[in-house]
């Protein structure tokens, strides 16, 4: 709360027209430059640091899941890396445990743990990794629900029943399983925590995905399923919320981005006129949903995408 009311002093004298005593030398405050050597840590940008918090991130083999892990460690938290491909969870905790510094007593500082997860798997198999990941570290302050698949393009004609029943079994039933188990023990130790759902804008009902109808279907289940447990859970200070990326710049998109259409399509209908990369545009939203500043936000739906998924037509001067 202190941190706030700064914040908004240094805001409002801004506003009101002295920025030049809000940022000068002599002024006790940080200017901008300052705060970007500090790491983030400034009155603006509390949650830069997230000292002390442990997440857990499914899909952390690869991808967003991946990036994500590295930029929470760099944010000081304690990550939980699960995901299928143990070897691959074990070199992302080696390289950020590599990075570490030593503990007090000088031994090397273990701070991320792999744990083999199975969104497809039974609810009994699913509650054991919830558990081994809930032991590492005695506690989970946030979980990023990020691991998913998109599952082959069909219509929905043509899309075969056990296609449908692995895409929602992973992406929707699986969330939930591991949102279910984390928060009861969330519950159970008295712990205030934050869900974050990675979703997208595929299951928004301004989103078109053509050929993936059970991609779409899950997503959107996923924006359900955050909006309930957030009103269910708040009584026990558990946040949920839900994030609907666009498309970004990442290694499973790097070859796609480097198609001219793409690139053309970019500049003439998305309103930034670029696709983002993951960091700053995913990252940061990220830190703010796991930080406390965020405690009086639940049960919405962020969307990243540039714009790309805002309604209407334009309509161009020349018609």
């Amino acid at each position: 709360t202190g941190l706030w009311f700064q914040a908004a002093s240094w805001s409002a004298e801004v506003v009101r027209g002295r920025q030049g005593d809000a940022i000068s030398e002599n002024s006790p405050r940080l200017s901008m430059a300052e705060a970007a050597r500090s790491g983030g840590r400034s009155l603006l940008c509390p949650w830069g640091s997230l000292e002390g918090k442990v997440v857990m991130v499914t899909g952390a083999s690869s991808g967003i899941g991946r990036e994500l892990c590295q930029d929470l460690a760099r944010a000081g938290c304690r990550i939980i890396a699960a995901a299928r491909r143990v070897d691959r969870l074990r070199s992302l905790c080696d390289e950020i445990n590599g990075m570490a510094p030593p503990d007090a007593g000088g031994s090397p500082a273990v701070q991320a743990v792999a744990v083999e997860l199975d969104l497809s798997a039974e609810g009994s198999a699913i509650g054991a990794s919830v558990r081994k990941a809930w032991d590492a570290f005695g506690r989970v302050d946030a979980l990023v629900n990020n691991a998913g698949v998109r599952g082959g393009v069909s219509s929905p004609l043509e899309l075969s029943e056990e296609e449908w029943d692995n895409v929602l079994a992973t992406n929707l039933t699986g969330t939930w399983l591991v949102s279910k188990h984390v928060c009861k023990h969330m519950q159970d130790a008295n712990q205030k925590g934050s869900i974050i759902n990675i979703a997208s804008i595929a299951g928004l009902n301004r989103g078109q995905l053509p050929g993936g109808v059970a991609y779409s279907a899950s997503k959107a289940g996923v924006n359900c399923i955050t909006m309930v447990m957030a009103l269910e859970l708040g009584a026990f200070n558990i946040r949920v919320n839900s994030i609907s990326p666009g498309l970004f710049k990442s290694e499973i998109t790097e070859g796609l981005m480097q198609k001219e259409w793409l690139n053309t399509v970019a500049m003439k209908t998305v309103p930034l006129r670029t696709f983002g990369t993951l960091d700053p545009a995913l990252t940061s939203l990220v830190r703010y949903l796991i930080h406390d500043s965020s405690k009086y936000v639940t049960g919405n739906i962020f969307i990243v995408d540039a714009g790309v998924t805002l309604p209407g037509v334009p309509i161009f001067s020349s018609l």
